[in-house]
């Protein structure tokens, strides 16, 4: 199993040319084989996506680990297949290659993180694909209702609606961007001007020139109290040590996408209070469905909780219930024509309302990492 990040790495490169291996592994960490029909789950584990993708993929085999134990669904046990990327170009199209050429995949599910997830929707939609892609860590509302894709979670403008209307309620006007690279900004820089624009808030951009912790430690006293952070965990410690030396108090609210738990491992500030998004409940909520994860993840894996792995969690758990809907044998086809019928899933009090497979309801909370290094709900 992947190690959560040891150190502070730059982003790995967005392309490599030639072939690219992935690693094939069933749930049960074998080598796959062509066998039963099942679900291939596409994760990046390159160093700007482990983060996400790992604590996704916990939760996702603890959930299928659970569902084949209790005897499948309707009786029939799941192959999850796992196929491991390494976040370049070259390397998402092989997977997808792989399990596109393998029948026995009937629906990728849980593809993450995000910008496979958009990498992958865009190769399917590239070869107009009969294949489902279920509840992946899809950011972009680029891909609603494209015929595929059945998005379970939160979208990036969302969340940024989320915090950013909860600024405006407390009065302010103006709020910082700030992102953890180029890449980010070319990203997210309408979704947070338009969401800024709705709430009538004036949005100022900043972005490093190279060290992120020097960004921080050049922060004028003028720029605004409170900040947008558009990065992965690892961006985000190394900015609020740069914070670290200034005097005046700031505020920074992440998304979905940066892991609590992992900031406070890597040493964040502890000044600066963050504040995060999360598209799922409470990991100590009582909901059936955070219950039930909570259990799975201490009967399967010694690992803390985490809303990514709960994400991870749920997203296999819908993916077990459009299962569970198609009446005969499970082909890509079927299960393609159920998730286009889909109207709404309640997964143990999680509830997702579609039309056309367009999200209507989405869950947006927020967490703080305190000063005293607390993750508070």
């Amino acid at each position: 199993m992947m190690r959560r990040r040891e150190a502070l790495g730059p982003l790995l490169a967005g392309a490599l040319g030639g072939f690219v291996p992935v690693k094939a592994w069933p749930q049960d960490g074998k080598p796959a084989g062509p066998t039963a029909p099942g679900v291939c789950q596409v994760v990046d584990m390159s160093l700007a996506q482990q983060d996400v993708s790992k604590d996704f993929l916990i939760g996702s085999r603890a959930a299928w680990q659970e569902i084949n134990s209790r005897g499948g669904v309707k009786g029939r046990k799941v192959r999850h297949v796992v196929l491991e990327t390494d976040g370049s170009v070259a390397s998402l199209r092989s997977a997808y290659e792989t399990a596109r050429d393998d029948a026995a995949n009937i629906a990728f599910a849980g593809s993450a993180g995000d910008p496979l997830a958009q990498g992958l929707a865009q190769l399917m939609a590239r070869d107009n694909l009969t294949m489902a892609h279920l509840a992946p860590w899809l950011q972009s509302r680029a891909f609603d209702g494209d015929g595929r894709a059945l998005p379970a979670f939160a979208s990036r403008s969302e969340q940024l609606e989320h915090a950013i209307k909860s600024l405006s309620v407390m009065g302010m006007t103006e709020v910082g961007a700030v992102y953890a690279g180029s890449t980010e900004h070319a990203v997210y820089h309408d979704d947070i001007e338009r969401s800024c624009s709705a709430l009538k808030l004036r949005a100022r951009h900043f972005q490093p020139g190279g060290d992120i912790a020097a960004l921080g430690q050049r922060m004028a006293p003028g720029t605004p109290a409170v900040l947008l952070f558009l990065g992965g965990t690892p961006e985000l410690a190394q900015f609020t040590q740069g914070l670290e030396t200034q005097s005046r108090q700031r505020y920074l609210i992440a998304m979905a996408d940066v892991n609590l738990q992992t900031l406070q491992q890597m040493g964040a500030a502890r000044k600066t209070p963050v504040i995060a998004t999360q598209v799922v409940p409470v990991t100590n909520s009582s909901l059936p469905v955070v219950r039930a994860y909570r259990e799975s993840l201490t009967k399967f894996f010694d690992e803390p909780p985490t809303p990514l792995s709960l994400a991870g969690y749920i997203s296999a758990r819908l993916t077990a219930e459009v299962l569970s809907s198609v009446d005969g044998a499970w082909s890509r086809a079927s299960v393609l024509a159920v998730a286009q019928k889909t109207s709404s899933l309640d997964i143990g009090g999680f509830r997702v309302v579609f039309s056309g497979q367009r999200r209507l309801s989405s869950y947006v909370t927020q967490s703080m990492l305190t000063a005293d290094g607390r993750v508070l709900g």
